[in-house]
């Protein structure tokens, strides 16, 4: 096999569900930090491998692929044993590409970084109560999608569990999740955090997001 080499920053969640990625398939593997704050993905070397500049970037054999979501698709239709985390039957896997896509435009982009963006970029700690209300309504699509399912693409786990549950739970630092409304959302991250390859892939990465968010003294407007 070659050598694989997955460059980021351990409380991104793009980068951590490539990390759950790799954990589910056993596969060794080259971690190199990158510091996004001091802009080393900006640096002509990093730019060479990913001219998005973004994290992660997985280098294979020479050959570089960014986005979490098509690293994590790739992983599994080169190097998994069988198609459970990324199924070949069509139904299926469009179930796990919609979820995959809801996480990406819905979750990450309208959700995540429509909040962390103002505080990174201007220190804005007012949040707008629409931003509010988009986490409430994510919160509700999760819960529905896991009626029924132990997953959130079904009843196996897949890699949009991978790509859901390190942006859900970064979502929570700002709004929590209510564990008798979001019963079903709750024990599904109990599951997730149980799989005995998260702590590492993960749950480090995790805790300093928390960490990191919980620095800002921000508030919700009414």
């Amino acid at each position: 096999m070659s050598k694989l080499i997955l460059y980021g920053t351990e409380a991104s969640p793009p980068v951590r569900a490539a990390k759950l990625t790799l954990g589910a398939l056993g596969i060794p593997y080259e971690y190199v930090k990158i510091n996004t704050r001091a802009k080393e993905t900006l640096s002509p070397e990093f730019l060479r491998k990913n001219p998005q500049h973004t994290v992660p970037t997985l280098e294979d054999d020479g050959h570089f692929i960014w986005d979490s979501h098509a690293i994590s698709a790739y992983l599994v239709s080169k190097y998994g044993q069988s198609d459970t985390l990324y199924p070949k039957d069509l139904l299926q896997r469009a179930v796990v590409d919609q979820r995959l896509h809801f996480e990406s435009g819905v979750v990450f982009v309208n959700g995540l970084r429509g909040i962390t963006k103002p505080l990174f970029a201007s220190g804005q700690t007012t949040i707008p109560k629409e931003r509010y209300d988009a986490v409430i309504e994510i919160y509700d699509f999760v819960e529905t999608f896991l009626t029924g399912h132990n997953f959130i693409a079904g009843d196996q786990l897949t890699i949009a569990d991978f790509s859901l549950i390190t942006s859900i739970t970064a979502l929570a630092v700002f709004v929590d999740i209510d564990p008798v409304k979001y019963a079903k959302t709750t024990a599904w991250i109990k599951r997730i955090e149980e799989l005995p390859y998260y702590e590492e892939a993960c749950g480090k990465g995790a805790r300093d997001l928390v960490a990191l968010l919980k620095k800002f003294n921000f508030t919700f407007s009414t």
